[in-house]
């Protein structure tokens, strides 16, 4: 069984940087992608970032958070990470881990079948 657990969310000035968190438990295979969706307050869930667990430069950035966030993996600690730099007040939003559930690092939220509760970011001055 896949345990997904975000942590590192909270209040961010705008302009200012956030890293979160998650740690997986269970099975994570190289063939895996793991990834970063947000969902704002009243809006649909997007895609943020996704990563190949294993070897290689798998990854894909949403448009709008491209030259600002950074995605990247302790395979050691089976923990994914998320570096928010230069925080919009659009960044805002509950921020959700995801596994894929097959050889998948897509921008595809339906190719991830396990996810974590979420964690909420805010962005105020």
């Amino acid at each position: 069984q896949v345990q997904l657990v975000e942590s590192g969310g909270g209040l961010v000035q705008p302009g200012g940087s956030l890293r979160l968190s998650c740690v997986a438990t269970g099975s994570i295979f190289s063939s895996h992608g793991m990834a970063w969706f947000r969902k704002p307050l009243g809006k649909e869930r997007e895609f943020v970032a996704s990563i190949r667990w294993g070897a290689g430069n798998g990854i894909f950035y949403g448009d709008s958070v491209k030259g600002r966030f950074t995605i990247a993996r302790d395979k050691a600690q089976k923990t994914m990470y998320l570096q928010m730099t230069n925080v919009r007040p659009e960044d805002a939003a509950v921020y959700y881990c995801a596994r894929s559930s097959g050889a998948s690092w897509s921008t595809n939220e339906r190719e991830y079948g396990y996810w974590g509760q979420g964690t909420q970011v805010s962005v105020a001055s």
